[in-house]
């Protein structure tokens, strides 16, 4: 996901353990942590029914 005018930052605290996963989980997908954080959050809002109007996209699941 390119960063676009519209996006913001956040600071997100979370548990050595959870990062380590995280990052392994990154790098078999070849994303960045960032990256990585963008897709889940997406694919949540997503499965939710919650995808903002203006993100709403065709693409499926690779």
């Amino acid at each position: 996901m390119a960063k676009d005018a519209d996006s913001k930052s956040f600071l997100l605290r979370v548990d050595s353990a959870t990062m380590a996963a995280l990052e392994g989980w990154a790098a078999s997908e070849f994303r960045s942590v960032n990256g990585q954080l963008q897709w889940i959050i997406a694919d949540a809002l997503r499965r939710a029914g919650r995808t903002p109007k203006n993100n709403q996209t065709d693409n499926k699941d690779k």
